[in-house]
């Protein structure tokens, strides 16, 4: 008998503002001594007295001085998060950094000068615009909700144990909240913070979106688990796993870009994509449809190698998905091996 531990991965993703993916801007693993009862020791001590160098929350602090550090421009970077990034201490390394940050909020911190939260000035602000958005419920049905925006430039405090080691900072909070009580689905009400000013209702719906690509990373971690199988790998030791998940993430990554690309490009040659063998082959085994004869290249392509996959490119049809990419490149790469291989008999 012996103990078996497992990994944890924690992984920044660099997408442009029309979700396509550009690579992973930082990648962080560890493993813990103890993987069960963890959410019971938590209530055990008061986090706000344990530094955040103790903590594996410090993770996010690291990626964010990671992926600045990669992309040279730190001002031309947004740092989305969830609620388990809103932590002070990003907050004011991402001003240090000069970089700029977009996380939703889930701490009712103290605000002002110290005798009120920022609950409390929310409560004041009046509603400043409302956004329409499209919405799909559990069964897929897509529905319009109405978002009252609101949105303040509100002194935030650090937490009571830490004002003597972190500043107060000037943030806007923003508030999205549905209008109204949906049936069938749960309320949309998001609580974003940011270091970006919102001055109008253009620029906070312009937040809004920017947040909505936080799913994105989402959709990577799936492609990761489920079309590369990382989670079903089995390898001797951490660090093995770790150089497999690494190759896996590049695979992830390609086949998230391959779906993204032609939408947000789709004048880009099919060059960008796929090899010259890879076309030759697609153009070989898949035949054209009026959808793809009627595309871009790089569509067509894209279009051909999802068809592989199992997609019907019938004229309704929606974009391929990233399953259908991934199956359909991982036929084309098992045909081109087998190509390579009667070529070099024959």
């Amino acid at each position: 008998m012996h103990t078996v531990c497992g990994i944890l991965m924690h992984s920044s993703l660099a997408v442009t503002t029309q979700g396509v993916p550009l690579g992973l801007a930082a990648v962080k693993f560890w493993t813990r001594k103890k993987f069960k009862g963890c959410d019971a020791l938590k209530r055990k001590i008061n986090p706000t007295r344990v530094p955040i160098e103790e903590k594996e929350s410090y993770r996010w602090l690291e990626n964010l001085r990671q992926s600045t550090a990669l992309f040279g421009q730190p001002q031309r970077c947004i740092h989305v998060g969830d609620r388990e990034s809103d932590i002070y201490e990003l907050f004011c390394l991402a001003q240090e950094l000069q970089t700029n940050f977009l996380v939703r909020t889930c701490v009712d911190r103290l605000a002002g000068d110290g005798g009120h939260t920022i609950a409390d000035e929310m409560d004041e602000v009046r509603v400043k615009g409302v956004h329409r958005i499209t919405v799909r419920d559990q069964n897929g049905k897509a529905q319009h909700a109405i978002l009252e925006l609101r949105y303040r430039r509100i002194t935030v405090l650090p937490p009571i144990g830490k004002q003597r080691r972190y500043p107060a900072l000037e943030l806007t909070v923003i508030h999205a909240l549905e209008r109204g009580v949906p049936t069938g689905s749960k309320r949309i009400e998001w609580k974003l913070i940011t270091n970006l000013p919102v001055a109008s209702r253009k620029q906070a719906v312009e937040k809004l979106d920017w947040y909505a690509l936080r799913w994105k990373i989402e959709v990577f971690h799936k492609i990761l688990k489920s079309g590369c199988k990382a989670e079903d790998s089995q390898l001797r030791t951490a660090d093995r796993l770790a150089n497999l998940i690494s190759v896996f993430c590049v695979v992830s990554w390609r086949i998230f870009w391959l779906t993204m690309v032609h939408r947000a490009a789709p004048d880009q040659p099919v060059e960008i994509a796929l090899t010259s063998p890879e076309i030759q082959r697609l153009d070989q085994l898949v035949k054209d449809t009026a959808k793809s004869l009627n595309a871009k290249p790089l569509t067509r392509y894209i279009i051909k190698l999802a068809q592989l996959g199992g997609y019907m490119a019938r004229a309704n049809d929606p974009p391929p998905g990233n399953i259908v990419i991934w199956r359909g490149l991982r036929r084309l790469i098992d045909i081109q091996l087998g190509f390579e291989l009667a070529k070099n008999c024959g």
